[in-house]
């Protein structure tokens, strides 16, 4: 009953998002897919954090969304979330779920939130950093570098990913409130409790993880990920065309997408947050 339960909700917000133009049609049926794995497989507490990650990205996507349209041609994937970026963003978590199905444990609780508090952390970064009046500055050299850069933090940017990252630990603390049970019966935890102490723990989980995520992915972004350069206006950009014209190849490796970026940085962030998790 779970598993229909799940594929009726995950159709129904993934079929809203397609129509909303918040996904892409492949975009919606990996998530239609992921939902119903993350109720059917595992509860509330799953579902609801990727829930709190999409509709909270979702809406920041389109906020201001004419300031940050020049922003968007550097990169290789915006608006619009294809299958490839669902994945990425929520693949790992879908994996933690099916193992705590198979195998129950606290453990995949903690590794879960670590990794959706990254990418929401990175995706609130992104969104709000790009309305900085500051330009940004590379997370290697610290020099300024143009707005859309890959690798570029600012003071708006990294306040926002700590925020997404603290809101991320802080439902999950609500959802395991709510639902007595993120990880095979036990508050992903021992002796968590779900009082003052488990929400500054989960604050604590979800922040650490997803702010340390999120500068993770902006390295990767600033080092090895596969960057262009366009022959115009000299930006580095994600993209294979800018300014009406084709880039050129500047660093990186092939494979080394912003997928695989964000798969990456999120994965060292389940694996932080699963550590924090074992010491509190």
């Amino acid at each position: 009953m779970d598993w229909i339960v799940g594929a009726l909700c995950a159709l129904l917000v993934s079929g809203a998002a397609y129509l909303k133009r918040s996904l892409s049609l492949s975009g919606m049926v990996a998530a239609a897919v992921m939902g119903t794995v993350y109720y059917g497989a595992g509860s509330l507490f799953w579902f609801g954090l990727l829930l709190l990650f999409f509709i909270s990205s979702s809406v920041l996507s389109h906020y201001r969304g004419d300031r940050k349209e020049e922003l968007e041609r550097s990169y290789a994937k915006s608006g619009r979330r294809d299958a490839g970026q669902v994945l990425a963003n929520g693949g790992l978590g879908m994996l933690a779920c099916l193992g705590n199905w198979i195998w129950p444990d606290p453990g995949w609780g903690c590794f879960f939130v670590g990794t959706m508090a990254a990418v929401t952390a990175d995706t609130w970064a992104t969104e709000l950093g790009g309305l900085s009046r500051t330009a940004p500055s590379s997370i290697v050299t610290g020099r300024r570098i143009p707005p859309g850069t890959s690798g570029g933090v600012t003071l708006l940017g990294s306040a926002a990913a700590l925020a997404g990252a603290v809101f991320i630990g802080g439902g999950a603390w609500l959802l395991l409130a709510w639902t007595g049970d993120a990880a095979g019966g036990e508050p992903a935890g021992t002796g968590t409790g779900t009082g003052a102490f488990g929400l500054v723990r989960w604050a604590l989980i979800g922040g650490l993880s997803g702010l340390f995520g999120a500068f993770a992915d902006s390295w990767l972004g600033a080092t090895v990920q596969w960057m262009h350069r366009c022959s115009v206006c000299g930006k580095e950009v994600e993209v294979a065309s800018h300014c009406g014209r084709e880039t050129v190849p500047v660093r990186g490796f092939r494979w080394m997408n912003n997928d695989a970026v964000n798969l990456l940085s999120s994965l060292a962030a389940g694996g932080l947050a699963l550590g924090i998790g074992m010491i509190l």
